[in-house]
Parts: structure tokens; sequence; C-alpha cells
């Protein structure tokens, strides 16, 4: 089965997509319908214009070469590392520093305000740091129970 797109990059690491009908666009832009709930769904790769060049339903449908692109895109337009464990805070009140283990490492943020964990769904946190850097917490009850006591303390 012949591909509906190809990909590539140019030598400027530009993406490059070929479409069926033979058209190049250079410099196209992919980015998640829904980032969080379902982030190998709903992909959608841009003109620099802005403009829907592909709309992809299913990740895991699109050739290995294209996919890789994708994925590499993807991981260059978005940064939200995701909370794996809170080791600790040096305040309950806020401003707070948290001491954090992340799917991309051990790092420190700095909790403003209890305004800035903002709840997406029952199980599903976004904490924005005093630098604007968002932390994911993608699954609450999964985390260990030290973590999720310190988290009550600001909920």
């Amino acid at each position: 089965m012949s591909a509906p797109f190809q990909l590539n990059l140019d030598p400027f690491g530009k993406l490059i997509v070929r479409l069926a009908d033979g058209t190049q666009h250079v410099g196209a832009v992919v980015v998640r319908a829904f980032p969080i709930a379902a982030p190998q769904r709903s992909i959608s790769i841009l003109s620099p214009e802005g403009k829907e060049l592909v709309w992809i339903d299913d990740l895991a449908q699109v050739p290995e070469h294209e996919r890789s692109l994708v994925e590499q895109a993807l991981q260059g337009r978005e940064f939200m590392p995701e909370i794996t464990r809170l080791d600790g805070v040096n305040s309950f009140s806020t401003p707070s520093i948290w001491r954090v283990q992340t799917n991309r490492g051990a790092t420190e943020l700095v909790l403003k305000g209890e305004e800035d964990i903002r709840r997406l769904s029952p199980t599903t946190l976004i904490v924005a740091d005093a630098h604007g850097v968002q932390f994911l917490i993608r699954d609450l009850p999964s985390l260990d129970r030290h973590t999720r006591k310190l988290l009550d303390r600001f909920l």
C-alpha cells in the first residue's frame, strides 16, 4: 500500500511533506489535537501557513519512517515533563520549592500558588511552575503514597 504522504527533512532540518498528488511543502509543522488525552491519535501536519495538509487518525498506522519523523517533530515542539514522584517540598505554604522525579529526570520546580495546579480530570493534573514550565501528572492514583500525601496538602 502506498502512503498518502511522505516525510523527509531538508538539509536545514525542516520537515518536508510530499502529498500523493506530488505537491511538496517545506517547513511543515506537526501538532496534536489532544496531547494529553490521546497523544498517539488525532495528529495534524500543517503547512507553514497553517493549512492542514495531512490528518493522522492513529500514529501506529503510519509507516515507520514517517512515524519516526512525526515523533521527532512533536518532541521538538512539545515540552511537558511528566511527574512520576514528588520527593519533597520546602514548605506547605506557597511559594514552595518541589523536588520531583520526572520522565526526563530529577528537577526542582517553584509553585507560586495552589491555583497553578489545574485538574484536567479526576486523575490528571497540570502543575505550572514559576518559570512557565508545565508538568503533567497523568494518573494521580498510580503515584506512590508519599507523593499523593504531599500533593493532598496543596489540592
